[in-house]
């Protein structure tokens, strides 16, 4: 019995590290208004939270530099600006309770971040409730 319960154990535990490996990685950020890719963004975690740093823009990428934004991110470049934080798992494959930069407008959002994937990472951005914000969807950098 307490062979069993140690195997139960270590499994569930590795699911659980699992589900965070495979959000953890290099994604790419596609526009929800024109369709074009416009950076690679880096997911790690941090603390025991997961965040995410903006680590390449690409051809399509309208500036680089936030100048709409607050703060200590005030035109600073958008390449190494972290743009996530603060997500804590909230089921194997979510993570909620975090925040999130949109360097468009310099707005923070609440966010929650679901993979329903391996390959596809649904990212929800919104002010109050979750119902009421914008959904966006990165792509796995192979």
């Amino acid at each position: 019995m307490l062979k069993f319960f140690s195997l139960s154990l270590f499994l569930l535990s590795a699911q659980l590290v699992l589900g965070q490996k495979e959000i953890i990685g290099i994604w790419k950020n596609i526009d929800d208004e024109d369709g074009k890719e416009k950076s690679h963004i880096e997911i790690y975690e941090s603390q025991g939270k997961l965040k995410a740093r903006i680590i390449k823009l690409l051809p399509a990428a309208e500036s680089t530099i936030c100048s709409k934004c607050s703060g200590n991110n005030k035109n600073k470049p958008l390449e190494g600006m972290e743009i996530m934080w603060g997500l804590t798992k909230t089921t194997e494959k979510e993570y909620g309770n975090g925040e999130i930069l949109n360097p468009k407008n310099g707005k923070i959002y609440s966010c929650n971040i679901t993979l329903e994937t391996p390959t596809k990472l649904k990212i929800r951005g919104f002010l109050g409730f979750s119902f009421i914000g914008k959904t966006q969807y990165w792509y796995r950098v192979k």
